[in-house]
Protein backbone atom coordinates (compact mmCIF):
# COMPACT_ATOMS: atom_id res chain seq x y z
CA UNK A 1 0.00 0.00 0.00
CA UNK A 2 1.01 3.34 -0.63
CA UNK A 3 2.63 5.66 2.38
CA UNK A 4 0.92 8.33 3.63
CA UNK A 5 2.52 11.79 3.28
CA UNK A 6 4.24 13.19 6.18
CA UNK A 7 0.98 15.99 6.55
CA UNK A 8 -1.01 13.45 8.38
CA UNK A 9 1.13 13.92 11.51
CA UNK A 10 2.57 17.47 10.65
CA UNK A 11 -0.57 18.92 11.28
CA UNK A 12 -1.78 19.19 14.98
CA UNK A 13 -5.32 18.27 16.40
CA UNK A 14 -7.63 21.27 16.87
CA UNK A 15 -9.86 21.75 20.17
CA UNK A 16 -12.91 19.99 19.05
CA UNK A 17 -13.95 16.03 18.67
CA UNK A 18 -11.20 14.04 17.89
CA UNK A 19 -12.75 11.74 15.39
CA UNK A 20 -13.88 15.25 13.54
CA UNK A 21 -10.56 16.82 14.21
CA UNK A 22 -9.30 13.61 12.33
CA UNK A 23 -11.23 13.96 9.57
CA UNK A 24 -10.68 17.19 9.07
CA UNK A 25 -6.86 16.54 9.02
CA UNK A 26 -7.09 13.72 6.06
CA UNK A 27 -10.08 16.17 4.20
CA UNK A 28 -7.52 19.35 3.82
CA UNK A 29 -5.01 16.65 2.66
CA UNK A 30 -7.24 15.24 -0.05
CA UNK A 31 -8.07 18.52 -1.04
CA UNK A 32 -4.56 20.15 -0.91
CA UNK A 33 -4.11 16.86 -3.17
CA UNK A 34 -1.31 15.74 -0.73
CA UNK A 35 -3.44 12.54 -0.92
CA UNK A 36 -4.47 12.06 -4.38
CA UNK A 37 -7.80 10.17 -6.12
CA UNK A 38 -6.76 6.88 -5.80
CA UNK A 39 -4.79 6.69 -2.72
CA UNK A 40 -5.02 3.73 -0.04
CA UNK A 41 -4.40 4.34 3.62
CA UNK A 42 -2.30 1.87 5.66
CA UNK A 43 -3.96 -0.69 7.78
CA UNK A 44 -6.48 0.27 10.03
CA UNK A 45 -3.45 -0.65 13.10
CA UNK A 46 -1.07 1.03 10.94
CA UNK A 47 -2.90 3.86 10.44
CA UNK A 48 -4.39 4.92 13.86
CA UNK A 49 -0.50 4.48 15.45
CA UNK A 50 0.25 6.92 13.54
CA UNK A 51 -1.88 9.14 13.32
CA UNK A 52 -1.64 8.94 17.20
CA UNK A 53 -5.50 7.55 18.46
CA UNK A 54 -7.38 4.48 18.79
CA UNK A 55 -8.47 2.45 16.11
CA UNK A 56 -12.34 3.47 16.86
CA UNK A 57 -11.60 6.93 16.36
CA UNK A 58 -10.08 6.69 12.84
CA UNK A 59 -13.06 4.46 11.83
CA UNK A 60 -15.38 7.59 12.88
CA UNK A 61 -13.10 9.80 10.66
CA UNK A 62 -13.86 7.87 7.75
CA UNK A 63 -17.40 7.73 8.64
CA UNK A 64 -17.40 11.05 8.21
CA UNK A 65 -15.25 11.56 5.11
CA UNK A 66 -17.23 8.65 3.92
CA UNK A 67 -20.69 10.49 4.31
CA UNK A 68 -19.20 13.21 2.48
CA UNK A 69 -17.95 11.11 -0.56
CA UNK A 70 -14.56 11.91 -0.30
CA UNK A 71 -13.19 8.51 0.75
CA UNK A 72 -14.60 4.49 0.69
CA UNK A 73 -14.16 1.43 1.49
CA UNK A 74 -14.13 -2.22 0.36
CA UNK A 75 -13.43 -4.92 2.12
CA UNK A 76 -9.89 -6.58 1.19
CA UNK A 77 -9.15 -3.38 -0.82
CA UNK A 78 -8.86 -0.94 2.19
CA UNK A 79 -9.84 2.60 1.60
CA UNK A 80 -9.24 4.95 -0.45
CA UNK A 81 -9.78 8.33 -1.56
CA UNK A 82 -12.31 9.10 -4.02
CA UNK A 83 -12.52 11.66 -7.52
CA UNK A 84 -13.42 14.89 -7.08
CA UNK A 85 -16.50 13.86 -8.59
CA UNK A 86 -17.86 11.57 -6.26
CA UNK A 87 -17.34 14.44 -3.10
CA UNK A 88 -20.57 15.82 -1.93
CA UNK A 89 -19.24 19.52 -2.95
CA UNK A 90 -22.43 21.37 -1.28
CA UNK A 91 -21.55 19.81 1.78
CA UNK A 92 -20.45 22.98 4.48
CA UNK A 93 -17.79 21.00 5.84
CA UNK A 94 -15.97 20.34 2.24
CA UNK A 95 -16.96 24.14 0.72
CA UNK A 96 -15.00 25.40 3.96
CA UNK A 97 -11.84 22.79 3.67
CA UNK A 98 -11.59 23.76 -0.38
CA UNK A 99 -11.73 27.41 0.19
CA UNK A 100 -9.16 27.40 3.09
CA UNK A 101 -6.61 24.75 1.42
CA UNK A 102 -6.70 27.69 -0.68
CA UNK A 103 -9.54 28.40 -3.63
CA UNK A 104 -8.41 28.34 -6.90
CA UNK A 105 -9.83 31.10 -9.19
CA UNK A 106 -12.06 28.54 -10.95
CA UNK A 107 -13.35 27.37 -7.68
CA UNK A 108 -14.15 30.60 -6.55
CA UNK A 109 -15.67 31.18 -9.89
CA UNK A 110 -18.04 27.81 -9.66
CA UNK A 111 -19.49 29.02 -6.35
CA UNK A 112 -20.20 32.37 -6.88
CA UNK A 113 -21.91 31.28 -9.93
CA UNK A 114 -23.68 29.02 -7.62
CA UNK A 115 -24.41 32.43 -5.32
CA UNK A 116 -25.93 34.07 -8.66
CA UNK A 117 -28.08 30.95 -9.23
CA UNK A 118 -29.64 30.92 -5.98
CA UNK A 119 -29.79 33.74 -4.21
CA UNK A 120 -31.45 36.30 -6.82
CA UNK A 121 -34.59 34.28 -7.24
CA UNK A 122 -34.85 34.13 -3.05
CA UNK A 123 -34.33 37.63 -3.26
CA UNK A 124 -37.41 37.87 -5.62
CA UNK A 125 -39.66 35.23 -3.63
CA UNK A 126 -38.52 37.04 -0.70
CA UNK A 127 -40.04 40.86 -2.08
CA UNK A 128 -43.51 39.15 -2.40
CA UNK A 129 -43.56 36.16 0.22
CA UNK A 130 -41.65 38.00 3.43
CA UNK A 131 -43.32 38.81 6.69
CA UNK A 132 -43.09 41.37 9.19
CA UNK A 133 -41.29 39.24 11.75
CA UNK A 134 -38.45 38.76 8.89
CA UNK A 135 -38.32 42.07 7.63
CA UNK A 136 -37.79 43.09 11.56
CA UNK A 137 -35.02 40.52 11.89
CA UNK A 138 -33.36 41.46 8.66
CA UNK A 139 -33.34 45.05 9.62
CA UNK A 140 -31.51 44.17 13.25
CA UNK A 141 -28.80 42.07 11.34
CA UNK A 142 -28.15 44.87 8.80
CA UNK A 143 -28.16 46.97 12.05
CA UNK A 144 -25.25 44.48 13.38
CA UNK A 145 -23.44 44.68 10.51
CA UNK A 146 -22.79 48.18 10.73
CA UNK A 147 -22.62 48.48 14.34
CA UNK A 148 -20.05 45.54 14.15
CA UNK A 149 -18.17 45.45 10.48
CA UNK A 150 -17.90 42.67 9.08
CA UNK A 151 -14.24 42.31 10.57
CA UNK A 152 -15.96 40.77 13.91
CA UNK A 153 -17.12 37.54 14.76
CA UNK A 154 -20.88 39.51 15.70
CA UNK A 155 -20.38 41.78 12.61
CA UNK A 156 -20.14 38.63 9.72
CA UNK A 157 -22.91 36.26 12.37
CA UNK A 158 -25.12 39.36 11.42
CA UNK A 159 -24.49 39.17 7.35
CA UNK A 160 -25.03 35.06 7.37
CA UNK A 161 -28.50 35.92 9.54
CA UNK A 162 -29.73 38.49 6.78
CA UNK A 163 -28.98 35.92 3.59
CA UNK A 164 -30.36 33.10 5.79
CA UNK A 165 -33.52 35.51 6.57
CA UNK A 166 -33.91 36.13 2.59
CA UNK A 167 -33.80 32.63 1.34
CA UNK A 168 -36.45 31.46 4.66
CA UNK A 169 -38.73 34.40 3.47
CA UNK A 170 -38.97 32.65 0.13
CA UNK A 171 -41.11 29.73 2.31
CA UNK A 172 -39.51 27.26 -0.08
CA UNK A 173 -38.13 24.12 2.34
CA UNK A 174 -35.97 22.95 -0.80
CA UNK A 175 -33.96 26.67 -1.44
CA UNK A 176 -34.07 26.98 2.62
CA UNK A 177 -32.22 23.79 2.39
CA UNK A 178 -29.25 25.33 0.29
CA UNK A 179 -29.10 27.84 3.21
CA UNK A 180 -26.48 26.02 4.98
CA UNK A 181 -24.01 26.11 2.31
CA UNK A 182 -24.77 29.51 0.72
CA UNK A 183 -23.75 30.30 4.51
CA UNK A 184 -20.62 29.03 4.01
CA UNK A 185 -19.75 30.51 0.95
CA UNK A 186 -20.66 34.05 2.36
CA UNK A 187 -18.73 33.10 5.70
CA UNK A 188 -15.47 31.60 4.18
CA UNK A 189 -15.10 34.30 1.48
CA UNK A 190 -15.73 36.99 3.92
CA UNK A 191 -13.53 35.66 6.15
CA UNK A 192 -10.84 36.01 3.17
CA UNK A 193 -11.68 39.67 2.80
CA UNK A 194 -11.35 40.43 6.44
CA UNK A 195 -8.11 38.77 6.71
CA UNK A 196 -6.58 39.68 3.47
CA UNK A 197 -7.62 43.24 3.10
CA UNK A 198 -6.39 46.23 5.27
CA UNK A 199 -9.69 48.12 4.09
CA UNK A 200 -12.10 46.13 2.87
CA UNK A 201 -14.66 47.75 0.81
CA UNK A 202 -17.63 48.69 2.59
CA UNK A 203 -21.06 46.44 1.70
CA UNK A 204 -23.40 48.12 3.76
CA UNK A 205 -24.99 50.02 0.75
CA UNK A 206 -25.79 46.87 -1.82
CA UNK A 207 -27.17 45.04 1.17
CA UNK A 208 -29.59 48.46 2.23
CA UNK A 209 -30.54 48.50 -0.95
CA UNK A 210 -31.32 44.73 -1.38
CA UNK A 211 -33.37 45.15 2.24
CA UNK A 212 -35.23 48.16 0.87
CA UNK A 213 -36.33 46.27 -2.54
CA UNK A 214 -37.30 43.16 -0.28
CA UNK A 215 -39.28 45.66 2.32
CA UNK A 216 -41.14 47.54 -0.54
CA UNK A 217 -42.17 43.91 -2.28
CA UNK A 218 -40.12 45.09 -5.57
CA UNK A 219 -39.75 41.69 -7.07
CA UNK A 220 -37.75 42.56 -10.03
CA UNK A 221 -35.70 45.08 -8.18
CA UNK A 222 -34.61 42.73 -5.63
CA UNK A 223 -33.50 40.52 -7.72
CA UNK A 224 -31.18 43.14 -9.59
CA UNK A 225 -29.70 43.37 -5.99
CA UNK A 226 -28.99 40.91 -5.24
CA UNK A 227 -27.17 40.07 -8.32
CA UNK A 228 -25.40 43.22 -8.05
CA UNK A 229 -24.15 42.83 -4.70
CA UNK A 230 -23.04 39.18 -5.18
CA UNK A 231 -21.11 40.49 -7.79
CA UNK A 232 -19.21 42.57 -5.98
CA UNK A 233 -18.59 40.31 -3.30
CA UNK A 234 -16.66 38.18 -5.90
CA UNK A 235 -14.74 41.21 -6.97
CA UNK A 236 -13.78 41.97 -3.80
CA UNK A 237 -12.65 38.24 -3.07
CA UNK A 238 -10.87 38.40 -6.03
CA UNK A 239 -8.35 41.13 -4.87
CA UNK A 240 -7.92 39.97 -1.48
CA UNK A 241 -7.05 36.83 -2.95
CA UNK A 242 -4.33 38.61 -5.29
CA UNK A 243 -2.60 40.63 -2.62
Amino acid sequence: MTATPSVETALPLVSERLHHAVARRLAMAIVGGELPAGHVFPAEVEHAERLGVSRSVLREAFRVLTSKGMVSSRPKAGTRVNARKSWNLLDPDVLAWQIQCGASDEFLRDLFELRLVVEPQAAEMAALRRDERQLTDMANALETMERCTLATDKGRAADIRFHELVLEATRNELMQALSTSISTAIASTTAIKSRVQDSPRDPMPEHHALYRCIAEGNAKQARKAMVALIDLAHSDTRVALRR
